[in-house]
């Protein structure tokens, strides 16, 4: 089942990004990332009906996207 799309035919290819285009970049990745990170703490809950070790991995793969997103966020600053 898919849930949403990964639409990215707006990708500039062919030529330098501009920072405005960067920026708009970082800014989606994070978002996205937040979005996916809520998702999967809301899943686990439901998922440790099922097996409490999946949650276990679910939650850490939660974690492991939130440091993604902090590293983002650092990019996004630093731009």
């Amino acid at each position: 089942m898919i849930l949403h799309s990964h639409d990215h035919s707006h990708d500039p290819k062919g030529h330098d990004l501009t920072h405005h285009e960067v920026e708009h970049l970082l800014e989606h990745w994070i978002e996205h990332n937040e979005s996916h990170s809520v998702s999967f703490k809301e899943r686990a809950a439901q998922v440790a009906r099922v097996s409490e070790l999946a949650a276990q991995d679910i939650n850490r793969a939660a974690e492991l996207m939130d440091e993604c997103t902090e590293m983002l966020k650092k990019a996004l600053k630093d731009l």
